[in-house]
């Protein structure tokens, strides 16, 4: 039986679901959670969904699902580091995109202003939604029937609005606090993720300037050592052994400062993990600086190249092309739904393109328009 640190999620402080069943025989809770992420149908189509890369452009780009893989390795690697419930880690790192649109974080901003009248969009609590009503797969309940403390690790931020209607999910939104360290840990291996495999995609992509990268502290110091250990490595090995040594710098740094603030603020239990105002996972000073730095340059570099930024304008114009037809002809939907309020033609339309792959948004967009897909 796995020892936990005190201030653990384990099956003794869990939170319930939302439906009793029960208990399963061969695993525990938390991976049953784990599992019912992986088998769902929106887990399956963040294959197709992209990162930074359109999916049409090429197949060595991260996706949304290799994403959300890699979010849980380095979940998993930190929570074993902390004593932490490593299956409830990764069941929260698997499931924390679910709720993603097509084209990324293009696709949510154009999502978003289609939704501005009806409520918004955001791509954080679209993802709650699936998991608790819009899988369709178990005859007691809708949704996934996730625990509590699954749900709470996907809910990464919250309106004041959003909140009051999540009862206790929302609660830590208005009273202050934090969600457990698992959920912290998905949170935090998120951002080191998608830092490092971005730069990646960037420099295999030719968009991102490795000399610009090189000014990096992180990155020059890495670089360093590297060659002084391997001066004959070629390119591609060089650029590989360089940002895995960059990531295992920050992993290891949110490790060791989160063991420092664990004990100095006197952490002896998840109640206490939740009192706490400020999160707990955290990196030194120092290595949040070089963690700011890197986002920035990738943001110049790379989000605001004209390259991304002209697919992004492109694929922003098919989300609302798509908003507007379904919402002049809602029987363009599957099954032809009749709506008791354009609130909620609204919200269907956007349940509906919030979980299109990029290359069915694409088709779809062409169909209803008559013209080729975007190259």
């Amino acid at each position: 039986m796995t020892a936990y640190a005190p201030y653990a999620v384990t099956a003794h402080n869990r939170g319930p679901r939302v439906h009793p069943e029960s208990g399963p025989r061969w695993r525990d809770e938390f991976q049953r959670d784990r599992d019912r992420i992986i088998h769902c149908s929106a887990f399956r189509r963040l294959e197709y969904k992209t990162q930074v890369f359109v999916n049409h452009e090429g197949d060595m780009f991260r996706t949304r699902l290799t994403h959300s893989l890699e979010v849980a390795q380095i979940g998993r690697s930190i929570a074993r580091a902390l004593g932490l419930n490593e299956d409830l880690t990764e069941a929260i790192a698997l499931a924390h995109d679910l709720g993603h649109t097509p084209f990324g974080h293009a696709g949510q901003t154009a999502l978003n202003a289609c939704m501005q009248d009806f409520g918004g969009f955001e791509h954080n609590l679209q993802s709650l939604r699936v998991v608790e009503l819009l899988e369709s797969r178990y005859p007691d309940f809708p949704g996934l029937n996730l625990l509590f403390d699954t749900r709470e690790g996907i809910l990464k931020h919250c309106s004041v609005i959003n909140a009051r209607r999540l009862g206790d999910l929302g609660r830590r939104f208005l009273e202050g606090g934090q969600a457990s360290l698992e959920a912290q840990i998905a949170n935090v291996a998120d951002e080191i993720a998608y830092n490092h495999h971005d730069m990646d995609d960037g420099l295999r992509a030719g968009l991102l300037d490795l000399e610009r990268l090189r000014g990096h502290p992180l990155h020059a110091e890495v670089e360093r050592e590297v060659l002084q250990r391997w001066p004959r490595l070629d390119a591609k090995r060089l650029r590989h052994t360089v940002i895995r040594g960059m990531l295992n710098h920050f992993v290891s740094d949110v490790i060791g400062s989160t063991l420092a603030a664990i004990t100095g603020f006197g952490i002896a239990s998840l109640e206490d993990v939740r009192r706490e105002r400020r999160p707990l996972l955290r990196f030194t000073p120092e290595v949040h600086a070089a963690h700011l730095e890197l986002k920035r340059i990738l943001r110049h570099e790379l989000y605001e190249h004209p390259k991304v930024m002209e697919m992004a304008a492109r694929s922003q114009t098919i989300v609302r092309d798509l908003f507007e037809i379904y919402m002049n002809d809602g029987a363009e939907l599957p099954e032809g739904p009749v709506f008791t309020s354009p609130e909620a033609q609204a919200r269907a339309v956007s349940d509906y393109i919030a979980g299109m792959t990029d290359r069915f948004a694409m088709a779809e967009h062409a169909r209803y328009r008559g013209h080729s897909a975007p190259e």
